[in-house]
């Protein structure tokens, strides 16, 4: 059930008054300590740091950190106040009007206005990978006054009040990017934001800094005097700058192998909760412009020949479950349980591929495939090897390649240079904006990443996705969303792999990293280090 117009109103008002009485997101019980250096890790550097015009998923733990949304979300995805302080949803869902929080400045000492919200979210829809879908409905965004945004749609959207974060629609100031391109503007590299933290530096390879701003809207936040990023690829190196005292908080970067024996470490501790407003999953995606995965029959074949248990217990050491579909078993209000699953058995592959005519040549080789893992944690190059040695007991020759990230998105998504490629995807805080992307086929654009690499089109799927994309009715929503998990399950675009969890390892004096849905993506602006 929807909230009504005045519901939220009353929501938002009492939440912003009690947002002013005590610290925001603080559990702890103690003031929180003022002044320090968090030094954060991120394993892969990203290309770019405001989720503008790209998708990057490293770029999260960066750019909220600097440039804000209208909305953060509790740890169940209830909307809070940030730049906008109070919101009404019209009854029919076609009318979102937002108050702005006035006093807000730029870094650069301009002031916040809802010009600057106009702008962004039209940005957000023409030229951001998954705005395009999540404002896909939005007719207009318009400025009432200096300190109020009102949105008409033409359908509803029954994802939009979540799908306001910073991390997934950043709100940018106008007068920085004038009349010049979006996607290739210096913002995007070097950002001027309303958040917690000022851009200072990006030695490529290296690290970001971000300092304090003095005159942010929160005050006495941010806590911290500074936030050091360091990149580093090697995990052997992050556990030892871990252990060391050099890193005080990583994500997704030290080896699964390692966690137990840090726990032990008496300075050190492991969150492996998971983010609920990303929700990761990794997957093996088939391009089907391959014309050996064209083929249901292989691609059935593979599936079969794919030890998921064995990948999730002794590569991923059981963090994470088991993935049977397109959508996270942690979206429960989406998730069916009721699907078709290809159980591991060799001789049924095996079969499978001798009736579609593939013989095996003098040396037991049916064919050669090419799989490219996704750069990253050292999960994904573990993977892929035990895919190669699973496959060549049916007779499918497979050649790893490795590459860096920018290597990797520009192959997979614009040159389309791939057979198959295991990855990992954030199913977000609604289908319609995680989910959606990768088997849309109106969702098949050659350039732009993070979308339907596959090359997948299914004219059923396609109607089930976009009438989920505008039914209110929670039920008849789910149940529009279990057609779509099981047909794609039958199709085979992709595999599941499982759900993914990246256990974040901190020092025990970093306070408050993880008090909402965007967990380390957060602002930041509550982060504290004690001692």
């Amino acid at each position: 059930m929807s909230l009504t117009r005045r519901q939220l109103l009353v929501y938002a008002g009492a939440t912003t008054t009690l947002l002013q009485l005590s610290p925001r997101f603080s559990f702890a019980d103690e003031p929180p300590v003022r002044g320090g250096t968090l030094r954060m890790h991120i394993a892969i550097e990203p290309p770019i740091l405001v989720n503008l015009t790209h998708t990057a998923g490293a770029t999260v733990y960066i750019a909220a950190k600097v440039t804000e949304g209208l909305l953060t979300y509790d740890l169940d995805l209830n909307p809070r106040p940030q730049l906008a302080t109070a919101w009404t949803v019209s009854d029919d869902g076609l009318e979102y009007t937002f108050s702005l929080r006035e006093g807000v400045k730029w870094h650069d000492g301009q002031d916040f206005t809802a010009d600057d919200v106009v702008f962004s979210l039209q940005t957000l829809k023409a030229s951001n990978p998954r705005g395009r879908a999540t404002f896909a409905n939005v007719a207009s965004v318009t400025a009432i006054n200096p300190h109020l945004v009102q949105l008409t749609l033409s359908k509803p959207a029954p994802y939009l009040l979540k799908a306001l974060a910073a991390c997934e629609s950043p709100i940018v100031a106008r007068h920085v990017y004038g009349d010049a391109r979006p996607e290739t503007h210096a913002n995007a590299t070097a950002p001027i934001g309303t958040g917690p933290f000022v851009f200072k530096e990006w030695v490529r390879g290296s690290h970001v800094i971000l300092e304090r701003n003095p005159n942010y809207w929160d005050a006495p936040k941010p806590y911290l005097d500074r936030v050091i990023v360091r990149f580093i690829g090697d995990s052997a190196a992050t556990v030892a700058a871990l252990e060391a005292g050099e890193i005080d908080i990583s994500t997704g970067g030290v080896p699964l192998s390692d966690i137990e024996r840090i726990k032990g470490n008496p300075r050190l501790s492991v969150d492996d909760r998971g983010e609920p407003y990303v929700n990761s999953i990794t997957r093996i995606e088939f391009n089907f412009d391959n014309a050996y995965l064209q083929k249901h029959e292989v691609r059935t074949a593979i599936a079969h020949a794919i030890n998921l248990d064995f990948i999730r217990k002794t590569i991923f050491l059981g963090y994470g479950k088991p993935l049977y579909g397109p959508i996270s078993p942690d979206m429960k209000n989406f998730y069916s349980p009721d699907l078709p699953r290809y159980a591991f058995d060799v001789a049924k592959a095996n079969q499978l591929l001798d009736e579609a005519g593939l013989a095996r040549d003098g040396n037991g080789v049916r064919f050669k495939l090419t799989l490219d893992p996704l750069p990253g944690p050292e999960t994904y190059r573990r993977t892929a090897d035990y895919i190669k040695q699973a496959l060549a007991k049916v007779g499918i020759l497979v050649t790893l390649r490795s590459q860096d990230f920018a290597s990797y998105v520009k192959r997979v998504y614009t040159d389309r240079d791939f057979d198959f490629t295991l990855n990992g995807m954030s199913n977000l805080f609604d289908p319609t904006v995680g989910v959606q992307r990768l088997y849309w086929s109106k969702n098949f654009q050659p350039g732009v990443p993070f979308s339907n690499g596959a090359h997948y089109s299914n004219p059923k799927v396609d109607e089930l996705l976009e009438a989920a994309a505008v039914e209110t009715d929670v039920q008849k929503r789910f149940a529009l969303f279990a057609q779509f998990q099981k047909q794609v399950v039958e199709d085979l675009p992709d595999l599941g792999v499982l759900t993914l969890v990246n256990p974040v390892v901190y020092d025990k004096r970093v306070k408050d990293f993880f008090v909402g849905a965007e967990g380390l993506g957060s602002n930041g602006a509550q982060i504290y280090i004690k001692g």
